[in-house]
């Protein structure tokens, strides 16, 4: 008998494990909902109820093909071990998973109890993120490579047997951090293909002009981004989704096609950054808890104030567009990428906060929390990967740029409906207080500048330099060719905008 163990790919359209699986023998299609999982630090409720949608729209689909979903509740071997105990599984059936370290060590303990009990646990890979990679040159050669294959699927209903399934438990069930959120996305299958089509045919023409700013890029941006977390559609229908539709523009003539080609062309680098950056995860999982570069240990642990963080999670820093964005991402779920780089970047430089607090808030809120984006892009923007250029956002000059008219920061700091827009953009400052709203927790200049001389200065040393060429080394990007000289590093040091 073969188990297919559901994990981060709820689907079967371009399910290799699946279509593998169903080539081979009988089939029983398993997702484990595993409490220790929920009680982690960086998963909430939203996260939750994103994913219940997700498995009743897979039951669905699972049941289209002659399958039934067979839900577990409790600790994944005691699961496989009493199913192995009642079934004999002969094979054990998974994509690979590159996702936070509970997981991570989960797998280990799977793998070993695989081992013992001599049952073939396979797991192919599904999104051009690379196991026991030995070098980074070539990985974006090979990811188009890998995107271009045909989608896996089968044609023929597999034999299965009846597996009794347990009823979805609640989140209070579960201990599951109570954070609701009243606007968020929608999970399930036919929620991303929704999205699918209509960012390629109708929403998505601006993206690369408005996905900068909050005020459009709920609109302009794929949104797609949940549901490749979740794996509700794979990173390869979309790309060839792309493909085919940028094909199709370029049969008609130039003079009608718009942005769309350029826009569209943008989108397919983000879905190669996206596992551009989950790549630097499965290679080194520790960057979820430790500095990438070793010399920035100790540079804030110490000097981590309470009353600053609490501030800066509750939207109440004083700087309207840091405070807009954060209530928009509490009540919503998501906010562009770089109002999450802003956001980040805040924390770390103008509070000195280190990041590993800040960045376990933010994947709480983000819907869409995928851990190898997520803390890379935590790093980049406190500047502990030792290879990224030092990008210090000012939030008065991100709201003047992405916000000019304070449209989104009237909407969710309605403290401030009232102000001009001349001094929307500014800081409260004593003096000038305005009612309910707090006066600016930090003076945006010299936080500023403070920050910047500490990371600099420590960036000068010797050793710093050579740690960053092996940091690099392991994990910069390649886009075409090899990289091994000195000015190939400094050239390809900083990384572009992601958002998808």
């Amino acid at each position: 008998m073969n188990v297919v163990w559901f994990k981060r790919d709820l689907r079967v359209t371009d399910h290799k494990a699946l279509a593998s699986a169903a080539s081979s023998g009988i089939v029983v299609p398993l997702y484990i909902l595993e409490p220790e999982l929920w009680k982690q630090p960086d998963v909430s409720c939203r996260h939750f109820d994103f994913l219940k949608e997700c498995l009743i729209s897979l039951r669905g689909d699972l049941q289209s093909q002659g399958l039934n979903l067979v839900i577990k509740v409790g600790d994944a071997v005691e699961v496989l071990q009493a199913i192995h105990e009642r079934r004999c599984i002969k094979c054990l059936w998974s994509h690979q998973e590159t996702w936070n370290g509970w997981s991570y060590r989960r797998d280990i303990r799977v793998r070993q109890w695989a081992k013992t009990n001599n049952i073939n646990w396979r797991e192919p890979a599904q999104n051009g993120v690379v196991r026991n990679l030995s070098s980074r040159n070539g990985w974006s050669m090979n990811w188009n490579k890998e995107m271009r294959q045909p989608l896996s699927c089968f044609d023929t209903t597999p034999a299965t047997v009846d597996e009794v399934s347990e009823p979805i438990p609640t989140p209070k069930e579960l201990g599951i951090l109570q954070n609701t959120c009243t606007n968020r996305q929608a999970g399930g299958r036919l929620e991303a293909q929704k999205l699918l089509k209509s960012f390629l045919y109708e929403r998505g023409e601006d993206y690369t002009k408005e996905m900068s700013s909050p005020v459009t890029a709920f609109e302009s941006c794929s949104r797609l981004s949940p549901h490749l977390a979740f794996g509700t559609i794979s990173i390869r229908e979309a790309f060839l989704s792309l493909e085919k539709r940028i094909q199709e523009l370029k049969a008609i003539p130039a003079k009608d096609r718009g942005n769309w080609v350029r826009a569209l062309r943008s989108f397919g680098g983000r879905l190669r950054w996206h596992c551009h950056f989950i790549q630097k995860l499965e290679d080194q999982p520790s960057i979820e808890f430790d500095n990438m570069h070793p010399s920035y240990n100790g540079l804030r642990e110490n000097d981590f104030n309470e009353e600053y963080f609490q501030a800066w999670k509750e939207g109440q820093t004083g700087y309207p567009m840091v405070d807009a964005c954060m209530r928009a991402l509490r009540e919503t779920g998501w906010i562009n990428f770089r109002m999450r780089a802003m956001l980040m970047s805040f924390s770390s430089y103008h509070l000195w906060l280190h990041w590993r607090k800040p960045a376990l808030h933010l994947a709480q809120l983000f819907t869409d929390y995928e851990p190898g984006i997520h803390y890379s892009q935590a790093q980049m923007q406190s500047g502990t990967t030792g290879i990224n250029s030092i990008r210090i956002y000012n939030p008065i000059k991100q709201g003047l740029d992405h916000d000019p008219n304070g449209i989104f920061i009237r909407k969710w700091v309605p403290e401030l409906e009232t102000v001009t827009t001349e001094a929307l953009h500014g800081p409260s400052i004593e003096g000038a207080p305005i009612s309910n709203y707090p006066l600016a927790i930090v003076d945006e200049k010299l936080a500023r500048k403070t920050a910047a001389e500490r990371i600099y200065n420590l960036r000068r040393d010797a050793s710093h330099k050579e740690t960053a060429k092996n940091v690099f080394k392991k994990h910069g990007s390649r886009k075409s060719r090899p990289i091994s000289r000195s000015k190939d590093i400094r050239k390809n040091s900083n990384q572009r905008e992601l958002g998808v």
